[in-house]
Formats: C-alpha cells, sequence, structure tokens
C-alpha cells in the first residue's frame, strides 16, 4: 500500500464544538478567544453620527411589519382551502420567519430603537416568535460577537465542519438539539 492511500484510509477527526472541550482550550492558548478584530479606519466623529438611534423610523417599521403579517395571515384565513392561499401564506412566512429573527438580533443589541424598553418589549416578542429563550440567547450571542466562528469559543456556529447531515435534518424538526 502506498503511503497516500493509508493517508486515505485514516478518518478525518471531528473538530470539538463544545464550549468545554479541547478545541476551546486551543482557541485560548492560541490567543483566539477574545482577540482584537479588524476594526475600519473611521474618524470617531463619524461613526457616532452613523450610530444614532431613534424611535420614528423603528416604530413605522415595526408597524408597518405587523400590518402587512396581519394582512397576509387574514388573506391566508380568506383564502383557505384553495389554491391562492400560497401567496400570502409565502408572504406571512417570509414576513415572519425573516423579520422575526432581525428584530431579535438588533433589539438585542440595544440599536432598533432609541428607548430602551422598546428594544427590550421587542426582543421579548421576537424571542418568542423565533422560539428562542430569551435570556439564554442573550448571553450566547454576546458570546458569539465576541469570538465569532472560532470553534470551541462560538456557540452559535451553525454547521459544523465537516458537516453532520443526519444531525443538520433532525435539528429541523428539533430533534437531538
Amino acid at each position: 500500500m502506498s503511503h497516500n492511500a493509508a493517508v486515505l484510509e485514516k478518518p478525518i477527526p471531528r473538530p470539538d464544538y463544545s464550549l468545554t472541550g479541547v478545541n476551546a482550550t486551543l482557541a485560548i492558548e492560541k490567543g483566539l478567544a477574545e482577540a482584537d478584530w479588524y476594526q475600519c479606519a473611521v474618524p470617531r466623529e463619524t461613526m457616532r453620527e452613523l450610530l444614532v438611534r431613534r424611535n420614528g423610523p423603528a416604530i413605522r417599521d415595526t408597524i408597518l411589519w405587523f400590518a402587512l403579517l396581519f394582512a397576509s395571515g387574514y388573506a391566508t384565513w380568506r383564502l383557505w382551502g384553495t389554491w391562492w392561499v400560497i401567496l400570502p401564506y409565502m408572504i406571512y412566512a417570509v414576513l415572519y420567519g425573516t423579520s422575526s429573527d432581525s428584530r431579535w438580533h438588533e433589539c438585542g443589541h440595544g440599536t432598533a430603537f432609541r428607548t430602551d424598553w422598546m428594544n427590550i418589549a421587542m426582543y421579548e416578542l421576537a424571542s418568542f416568535m423565533v422560539m428562542r429563550e430569551s435570556v439564554l440567547w442573550r448571553w450566547s450571542h454576546n458570546r458569539h460577537h465576541s469570538d465569532t466562528i472560532i470553534v470551541g469559543r462560538d456557540p452559535e456556529i451553525q454547521i459544523p465542519k465537516p458537516p453532520d447531515i443526519r444531525a443538520l435534518v433532525l435539528s429541523l424538526f428539533a430533534v437531538g438539539v
């Protein structure tokens, strides 16, 4: 048997994605954990202008989002039993799934509204809508931003490498999660 054939037969070890495993320790030893990352050279004054939070646009967008959700939900209910139901239901599903997650994210960071209680209220509602426990995910997401895509440190890596297709499919049904 040639050397190349022997190398191909050796199984590739799976990385340990747990937060307390070997790779978590390696990430700390290599200086990857809580590292200083690249930052754009944007002047502080320009950054302050870009990061101004306002309630108006967030309230307007939230009202529009709920109006579209209710309208597409109502249209789905009215068209139930016909093939026409597909269009409003698809609109409803996309608005519910994508916008709930983005509101969860921005309100979790406190960046959607200027007023803290509005961010918290929308964060709690969006957490419910995307079926996330709000306190656990707030801390998990904070850790994710500290150590993004570092194996053993980032709890929000969606698909490990190499991917476990069976586990991924089962996770769609909340099996083994």
